[in-house]
């Protein structure tokens, strides 16, 4: 590592100007993750032109198996980047070369797994999310290049995008996931439309794009081995105790909290097919969309816990709080506009997908109660962003266990006995109401412990 390559990550995470450093760090990561909500989009999009629910149902039926991967991204991804800000704040780098290592082959050792898995038990598998007679077919066609196949590629590079992320280098980790989302825009429309693959089609181009992904982050691994503090030596690979420790005291409960995501989508799918095969494409559909303004929250914070693990460990207490409600503010007003835009547009959201009127009318009442929970839940990103990047896993942990198992999935069957299939776009809502109001607490409680710790004479 380089003097200069040093110099400027100090500068970053100590001395530049709060709304600088908040930019820098989140602006490549929110336009990373609208491009990845773009590329799943253009998905729907391209098998929405073929204007069969069959289709789009498929699409929505493997969905919550590309939100597993999540549970392995987090696991890894969350947990090594988290340790390795820490790691940085306080020049501990041999921990920080351990840790990335760790991140790297774990994640590929559980992806390959996840296929095999994926693989043996497809069948039963399908059954669980929901495929009837007339969507098993395009979805175990979709589940064999986006899973069994895929599953190791799609890992792998949102892990890498991850550490890259960790040192600093947002822009840098930002390009690598997106040139991989742009690849598989292209091939979309070839595969789906042209090539007559329909769903099938969406999923092998999603293959192809995550490999290139992942080739990008080999290249650039490569190039900068000089200046990278992001390490995949097999040498550094083990299982040292204070590293295990350490990344799974994070990395599990924002596993949990993915796989607590996968088991809502898995309900909301099966509650929806109980309405038949055009309520499963609306439900997919307008959950896709509503997306759009999660990854947006999630990008902001997620780009700045770099920074917040950073001062954290530095014990720059002062630097950490203005970072952290600078952000919280930000991320609340965009979050808001937004939200504004789809209460007055969601028939026109619907529409710009499928052109089925009866997907149509659904959707767009699903969409308006989807995204009247955002503004929330931006608090909430940001709030288990902090837990996460301070490595206080315990408190992440509850947090995503009240989020979904103990509001938001009850709310789904609530909702849905009073208003039909129409109430599950409202149960996030709830859920995210009482979240703001105990994360927040949760927070004040964790930054006057950080305090006193740091200057016992302040509290």
């Amino acid at each position: 590592m380089t003097t200069n390559a040093a110099e400027q990550r100090t500068w970053l995470f100590e001395k530049e100007k709060i709304s600088k450093a908040v930019f820098k760090l989140s602006i490549p990561t929110i336009c990373s993750n609208l491009v990845m909500i773009l590329y799943s989009l253009a998905d729907t999009f391209f098998v929405g032109m073929i204007n069969s629910p069959a289709q789009s149902a498929a699409v929505s039926i493997i969905s919550p198996v590309l939100l597993a991967f999540n549970a392995i991204n987090n696991l890894f991804g969350v947990g090594s980047s988290s340790m390795m800000s820490r790691a940085l704040g306080a020049k501990d780098y041999k921990t920080l070369r351990r840790s990335s290592a760790f991140g790297f082959y774990g994640s590929l050792i559980c992806g390959v797994i996840f296929s095999m898995l994926a693989a043996i038990f497809s069948g039963p598998l399908l059954h669980m999310l929901g495929a009837s007679e007339e969507t098993m077919e395009p979805s175990s066609r979709y589940l064999l290049w986006a899973v069994i196949l895929g599953a190791p590629f799609a890992i792998l590079n949102v892990v890498m995008g991850y550490m890259v992320r960790a040192e600093g280098n947002t822009l840098q980790a930002s390009i690598g996931t997106m040139s991989g989302a742009f690849i598989n825009i292209l091939l979309d429309p070839l595969f789906i439309l042209v090539f007559g693959m329909k769903a099938e089609g969406a999923a092998l181009a999603t293959l192809i794009a995550n490999i290139c992904a992942c080739l990008y982050f080999f290249g650039y691994l490569y190039l900068k081995r000089k200046t990278t503090l992001v390490c995949i030596d097999i040498k550094e690979f083990g299982f040292k105790k204070n590293i295990v420790s350490g990344i799974c005291a994070v990395g599990v409960p924002a596993s949990i909290q993915n796989l607590l995501n996968v088991v809502s989508q898995v309900l909301m799918n099966n509650i929806a097919a109980f309405y038949g095969t055009t309520a499963v494409a609306a439900l997919g559909i307008a959950f896709r969309s509503s997306q759009v303004l999660m990854y947006v929250g999630m990008g902001i914070s997620q780009g700045v816990m770099p920074l917040i693990g950073y001062t954290y460990a530095a014990r720059m207490v002062d630097r950490m709080k203005s970072c952290i409600f600078y952000t919280m503010k930000l991320s609340i007003c965009i979050m808001f506009t937004l939200t504004i835009f789809y209460e007055l547009f969601p028939a026109k959201i619907m529409g710009a997908f499928i052109s089925d009127p009866d997907t149509v009318a659904i959707g767009s009442v699903l969409i308006r109660g989807m995204a009247l929970a955002n503004p929330f839940l931006a608090i909430d990103f940001m709030n288990v962003g902090v837990f996460q990047a301070c490595g206080k896993g315990t408190q992440s942990l509850i947090l995503a266990i009240l989020r979904k198992g103990i509001f938001e999935i009850p709310f789904m069957f609530l909702f849905n006995a009073v208003l039909g299939v129409y109430g599950i776009g409202f149960s996030a809502l709830c859920a995210e109401v009482l979240m703001t109001a105990i994360s927040l607490l949760m927070l004040r409680s964790l930054l006057k412990k950080t305090m006193k710790q740091t200057n016992p004479a302040q509290l």
